[in-house]
């Protein structure tokens, strides 16, 4: 049977072309808030039997995640098949060990509560530091996926000659993986992180590169400091010409506007996140994941029925 997308918000650029890569059916969903701030939720699609897929922003997750509950307990209420989680930026990634006496680790804390909720998870690029897979604090299957393929599919099609440049050693296998796919040299820097917004970045003799574009890449621009400092780093040594791309466009604090300002010529995003740099599309990278995932999940159902 045809799956059905669902989200909270329709307008997030991967809902239209996620379904029709899916060939599926677009949940109707009447989604509001009371004058108190509590959700109201109502869906408009008939779901008995049927796979559901719901589309979710997470970059704000304080906020999105108590009404995607509502949203996936519904679903299931309402005798759906399967819900699947597609959230492209997977939040709660970064708390991964007890860095202090009473701390929470959040990250697990919410990868527990989050596998209640669905029966399968796909997401983009998370952030694994002493996690190696998702599977280690996720109980459900999980699809993990790349988005330098679709930043490299953007950057070949630049006529440029092009620089790219990872801000430290963390970046230094997927920035050359890029590079390799578009055919472009990169350079690596140097990172020293003091604190969320204390970092220094260093980079080796760029002589060579003056009359190149300079691309810095980064998974996650977030509070902007790596790539304000990387910047720095490149106009010292006079690049002219610098552009940013990255997977998930946080932009916290307004920092894009700050880039702008301090010399960034282009910002390119993919589409995880709304943002007006939505340049580089996730939606051929995510399909097959999320059909596989739909039939697998589907198919231990029936097992177990």
């Amino acid at each position: 049977m045809t799956p059905v997308v669902f989200s909270l918000c329709t307008e997030l650029p991967l809902f239209a072309p996620l379904a029709m890569a899916l060939g599926a059916e677009t949940g109707a969903v009447n989604y509001r808030l009371f004058p108190d701030g509590e959700s109201y939720l109502r869906i408009d699609s008939p779901v008995t039997g049927r796979d559901c897929v719901v589309l979710a922003n997470l970059a704000d997750p304080n906020a999105q995640y108590l009404p995607l509950t509502f949203l996936t307990a519904t679903l299931r209420e309402l005798g759906a098949n399967t819900v699947g989680l597609v959230a492209p930026y997977l939040c709660y990634m970064r708390q991964d060990k007890r860095f202090m006496e009473g701390e929470a680790i959040t990250s697990r804390l919410f990868a527990e509560r989050l596998s209640e909720e669905v029966d399968w998870l796909v997401t983009v690029d998370p952030h694994l530091h002493r996690y190696r897979r998702l599977d280690e604090i996720y109980s459900i299957p999980t699809a993990t996926v790349q988005g330098a393929p679709a930043l490299a599919k953007w950057l070949v099609s630049q006529d440029d000659r092009l620089l790219l440049v990872g801000p430290d050693s963390e970046s230094e296998q997927w920035v050359a993986a890029i590079a390799d796919a578009v055919g472009q040299p990169c350079v690596i820097g140097q990172k020293v992180r003091r604190g969320d917004r204390d970092v220094t970045v260093s980079l080796p003799d760029l002589s060579a590169y003056t009359e190149h574009t300079a691309v810095i890449i980064d998974d996650v621009i977030s509070s902007g400091q790596t790539i304000l400092q990387t910047l720095s780093a490149l106009q010292q040594q006079g690049i002219a010409h610098i552009d940013c791309a990255a997977v998930h466009g946080i932009f916290a604090d307004g920092v894009d506007r700050m880039l702008y300002s301090r010399g960034i010529r282009r910002l390119i995003t993919t589409n995880a996140i709304p943002h007006a740099s939505n340049l580089a599309d996730l939606t051929p990278l995510l399909r097959e994941p999320i059909l596989e995932l739909i039939t697998q999940t589907a198919a231990d159902r029936s097992r177990r029925a």
